[in-house]
């Protein structure tokens, strides 16, 4: 697929994609014949694991790490650290989330306050 598309079915900006590709968190599989980037399925899946981290206020670097992680799981590599830097992303993610709960919740009470004025 095209930029154009990937970026519609991942919902980021065109200027964030090439972003990406610029700095290697996520290279094109390929180029047309006319030079544009070319992404496949897997490029989408990958994009789709940047952007739920995105909100958790992972940095780049974490986010590309955390893909070194994912493809040599996928490899099935039987290295014990992989899985232990996997567990720690896992934890780091549940802190992230519930703080964003906690966070949620307080705008929620702050909204319920307002309306009761």
């Amino acid at each position: 697929m095209h930029i154009g598309e990937l970026a519609e079915r991942s919902e980021l900006s065109l200027r964030t994609l090439r972003h990406y590709d610029e700095i290697g968190l996520l290279r094109a599989s390929g180029r047309s014949e006319g030079g544009f980037r070319l992404y496949s399925e897997d490029d989408l899946a990958r994009l789709l694991v940047i952007r739920r981290m995105k909100p958790l206020g992972f940095s780049l670097e974490q986010m590309a790490e955390l893909l070194e992680i994912v493809d040599a799981r996928e490899a099935k590599n039987p290295d014990p650290t992989v899985r232990d830097l996997l567990n720690t992303y896992i934890e780091d993610a549940v802190e992230r989330r519930d703080k964003l709960a906690r966070q949620l919740a307080m705008a929620d009470e702050f909204v319920e306050l307002l309306r009761s004025i």
